[in-house]
């Protein structure tokens, strides 16, 4: 049987962060949003994470995630559980930028901590 490197490989790289993210999704949930809110928080902080903030606009096109309809009532659930900031950036105030509030930080500050207590599989 072929062994993987886990230190020294992409493949072993990837495959930890498969185990990671399997692990991941057997916490508890931290807040009451389900699976597709959790899905569009994520790409809202993971572009907020790279400087790069995503416009109300640019979230109700994320059309893997649901139609416009949909993904503006679950940012506006998202909102509503302060989760979610509105803000305007600049002096142009037609465009809102979407931003994960202190309480959305502070779940992933959790899972990140969970995740980095957990105990890799063998």
């Amino acid at each position: 049987m072929t062994t993987i490197p886990k230190n020294s490989s992409f493949a072993g790289a990837y495959l930890r962060f498969l185990q990671l993210a399997k692990l991941a999704q057997s916490l508890p949930n931290v807040t009451s949003i389900d699976a597709n809110e959790t899905a569009l928080l994520e790409a809202v902080t993971l572009r907020w994470f790279e400087n790069n903030a995503m416009t109300v606009r640019e979230a109700i096109n994320l059309a893997h995630l649901g139609s416009p309809a949909t993904l503006h009532k679950r940012i506006t659930r998202l909102r509503q559980k302060e989760l979610l900031e509105a803000l305007h950036l600049s002096d142009d105030k037609r465009a809102k930028y979407l931003m994960p509030s202190e309480k959305a930080l502070a779940m992933f500050t959790q899972l990140g901590s969970n995740m980095h207590k957990l105990k890799p599989c063998a």
